[in-house]
């Protein structure tokens, strides 16, 4: 049985390459553990679903030539008219905003006028009667806006109290404890009359994936009046390309007065979900990789600092197998070596993890590191440096004793 003290003894003599390789894997386990669970986020955070029909979805971002405020809303119906009629669409609407599309307006909701903090900050999405059934977002409580409904409204102007469908998260923030249909809400600082909860969906993000009320949003019964607005365009099963095509065309031919945004003017929304999220993509796949360098680094560090060890106790081996150590117990000797190396330098290196995750939750309001993500990442650098260090063990097994001791 392989004794520990003789071990021991053998690092006291190597202080500088012990030390060394214990920083070296504490560094690895506090940088991988923390970089792993950004990761996690980031790929949950981009797989999670807006509510909408996002396969069959095109976006287009209009913006009007010289017209003015009082002729939009008339230019607006004329251009839905023509989208909905288009072979291969299946419904479209004008919306000041969308998921994922980063530009919106943002509103507290308040359940009493006289109480300055709001319950819930809300995206607010500007929409007609068709929106629902273009995005596809279902309905889970209530009823869809009415075409009597619908007005169009100056953007600088107060918006009036009306009907409004709310997301089923911000109903369940604002009446926890009952249904939120045909309930009061009020919208903004200065809404001088509660609008009315007329329909519960069950999911719609904000436009914008970061924020801490993502999934709270507000529909009102509005078409904004300016110059820049988004047509949503929902196809047919497999028409999608053929509608990215078409419409931009029927569009151009009803009225030229007209340009589509250079850089995202017609969108595809998986392309629009690529380009939401292409920071988050770049950040995990810039973390990835520095976590292979890591561990690669950190067994290359073993596998070095072994060799060398093993070329320096050459002696030692020989005079061992001499008196009679089988190759097992040369193997088991430096696999037992690296072993408490290894476990000296996890366990400073889940206190370095820990405090790490502490500076990035009071750094950037991240969520605490969890304890699978240490235990994930000690056994991964425990199981690395066993694998590192067996070659360099088997070369020390394979020593001759009659050559180790010729040697002395």
């Amino acid at each position: 049985m392989l004794q520990i003290k003789p071990i021991l003894r053998a690092l006291k003599r190597h202080k500088a390459g012990t030390v060394l390789i214990v920083l070296q894997i504490a560094l690895t386990l506090a940088i991988v553990c923390n970089a792993l669970f950004i990761i996690n986020e980031r790929v949950a955070r981009m797989s999670r679903p807006t509510g909408m029909d996002e396969s069959n979805l095109l976006v287009i971002q209009n913006h009007w030539v010289g017209a003015s405020a009082q002729i939009i809303p008339t230019l607006t119906k004329a251009d839905l008219l023509t989208l909905r009629r288009l072979p291969g669409v299946e419904d479209a609407t004008q919306i000041n905003a969308y998921p994922l599309g980063n530009k919106s307006t943002t509103e507290g909701i308040r359940l009493d006028p006289n109480v300055k903090p709001y319950i819930s900050l809300a995206a607010e999405y500007f929409v007609d009667d068709h929106t629902l059934t273009t995005m596809g977002v279902q309905l889970v409580a209530g009823r869809n806006f009415r075409a009597d409904e619908i007005h169009a409204i100056d953007p600088q102007m107060e918006r009036p109290a009306s009907e409004v469908i709310i997301t089923e998260a911000l109903a369940d923030k604002l009446y926890p404890s009952g249904n939120a249909l045909g309930k009061p809400i009020y919208i903004g600082n200065d809404s001088p009359s509660p609008s009315t909860v007329i329909g519960i969906v069950g999911r719609l993000q904000a436009p914008s994936p970061n924020t801490s009320f993502v999934d709270c949003a507000v529909l009102l019964p509005s078409l904004l009046a300016n110059d820049d607005g988004s047509y949503l365009i929902r196809s047919k099963p497999g028409q999608l390309a053929t509608i990215a095509k078409d419409a931009p065309a029927a569009l151009i031919k009803l009225d030229r007065m007209r340009v589509f945004l250079p850089e995202h003017g017609i969108q595809t929304f998986d392309v629009v979900r690529a380009e939401a999220y292409k920071s988050d993509r770049g950040l995990a796949m810039v973390l990835g990789s520095i976590c292979v360098v890591l561990l690669i680094i950190t067994g290359a560090g073993i596998v070095g600092l072994t060799s060398f060890w093993v070329g320096q106790r050459r002696k030692q081996i020989g005079v061992r197998r001499a008196l009679g150590a089988t190759r097992g117990d040369i193997l088991a000797y430096f696999l037992t070596e690296n072993l408490l190396l290894s476990l000296i330098g996890l366990l400073i290196g889940t206190v370095l993890g820990i405090c790490l995750s502490e500076w990035l939750v009071i750094r950037f309001e991240m969520q605490r590191l969890s304890f699978l993500y240490l235990l994930t990442s000690s056994v991964v650098l425990l199981l690395l440096g066993q694998a590192a260090t067996l070659n360099p063990a088997f070369k020390a097994s394979r020593v001759p004793p009659v050559e180790a001791t010729r040697s002395v």
